[in-house]
């Protein structure tokens, strides 16, 4: 052990020299008038790095659904799905879930990352081959890695690159994709994956953590956008801890699928259920984003607002029509002190460095949500404005 802490040591310092060493920001509370503040430092931030796209995170009917079944059921599960840890939530929330995105059955999992290990461990396996995106989600990628496949990365967003790769194979199991691009904001080419898919006789695994409750005429998600239907697009994954408000994640597909799951996903077999006050959270949550289609649009139109805004400022902003809008900013110096100066303002806003993004394309990720106001994203706007020409003018 001693031996070994001279290394962590000296990784430790390269990272901090590089810019690159991640430092977690512990948030203190949220204030009660208004849910898209956060208090940090003690200090109130207008939070614009959260995922709570809807502004559900903390509604009170969560809260309530959640003390209410704690009182019936406890905290915790106590033990794996197919031990004890199975309980009527989970199984009406799965049943939910089906029905929400169409599909035959549905498995609620711990995380997205577990759920997307278990689709590409499960569907894949050593002398198969693996197409991913190249910016897919890391959990895709560890997946694929785990699987003992071949991996192959395809251009981003390029289905033309992704048939060229599979050209030189003898076949594919699996093609894999983020529904939207968790740090661009940008969508997949699904129409054109999907029938690549079906010609090669692979899976096509979409994960729609982004999508889900947030894009498509009703929220239904990139698949909806596009017209997909669960033939087209037989593997979805969904996450619960972002427009949801909640936690957790799910697969949904057709009911033998699922049972599949069940058998062989190990990130579902070997570990402890999502206690079931969770579940019954995310049922409340799943019936206000049915109910309450004025957040979906209150959200869209204040993604247009920000870009309206943010371009006529002259703001660097990537080609996102979804709440994510990344503002590029190349170093992770210059992100680093971009984010710098939006706290020192008044603003959260987290700069996203490699790994989590190729290099020299470090950012600002502004995340929107249905809780904001025009002025906030005016004054965002100005903010950032500023930050850019200080980095521009820095680096003449």
């Amino acid at each position: 052990m001693k031996r070994a802490a001279p290394a962590l040591e000296a990784a430790l310092a390269q990272l901090e020299r590089s810019q690159l060493r991640r430092v977690r920001t512990t948030v203190e509370g949220c204030p009660a008038h208004s849910r898209a503040l956060i208090i940090a430092g003690g200090r109130e931030l207008i939070d614009f790095s959260s995922n709570d796209y809807l502004g559900l995170a903390h509604h009170p009917s969560l809260a309530a659904a959640m003390s209410a079944c704690a009182a019936r059921t406890g905290a915790g599960s106590g033990a794996s799905h197919l031990i004890t840890g199975h309980g009527s939530e989970h199984a009406l929330l799965e049943e939910e879930l089906a029905a929400y995105t169409g599909r035959e059955r549905a498995l609620l999992f711990s995380t997205g990352y577990m759920a997307n290990l278990a689709v590409m461990t499960a569907l894949s396996a050593r002398g198969e081959c693996v197409l991913l995106d190249r910016l897919c989600h890391a959990s895709l990628i560890d997946g694929a890695r785990l699987s003992g496949a071949t991996l192959r990365r395809y251009r981003h967003a390029d289905a033309d690159s992704a048939a060229r790769l599979l050209a030189g194979e003898r076949g594919a199991a699996l093609i894999a994709t983020d529904g939207v691009f968790s740090m661009d904001g940008d969508l997949a080419p699904l129409p054109q994956l999907a029938r690549l898919a079906q010609r090669a006789g692979a899976w096509l695994v979409v994960d729609d953590a982004h999508g889900l409750g947030v894009v498509g005429a009703s929220g239904r998600g990139v698949l909806e956008h596009f017209g997909l239907s669960s033939h087209a697009v037989p593997v979805l994954v969904g996450t619960l801890g972002k427009a949801f408000g909640s936690f957790g994640a799910f697969v949904a597909g057709d009911a033998d699928l699922i049972e599949f799951l069940i058998q062989k996903a190990r990130t579902y077999i070997y570990t402890t259920a999502l206690p079931q006050p969770v579940a019954a959270a995310t049922r409340a949550a799943l019936a206000l984003v049915q109910a309450e289609s004025w957040r979906r649009e209150r959200l869209q139109a204040l993604t247009a607002y920000f870009r309206r805004a943010a371009l006529e400022a002259g703001v660097p902003l990537g080609p996102s029509a979804t709440p994510i809008q990344p503002v590029l900013l190349g170093s992770a110096a210059a992100a680093l002190a971009a984010q710098r100066e939006l706290a020192q303002a008044g603003f959260w806003v987290v700069a996203i460095r490699p790994p989590t993004v190729p290099a020299g394309s470090a950012r600002l990720r502004v995340t929107l949500s249905a809780l904001h106001t025009e002025p906030q994203l005016d004054a965002l706007a100005g903010q950032l404005a500023h930050a850019c020409r200080r980095e521009r003018s820095s680096a003449a």
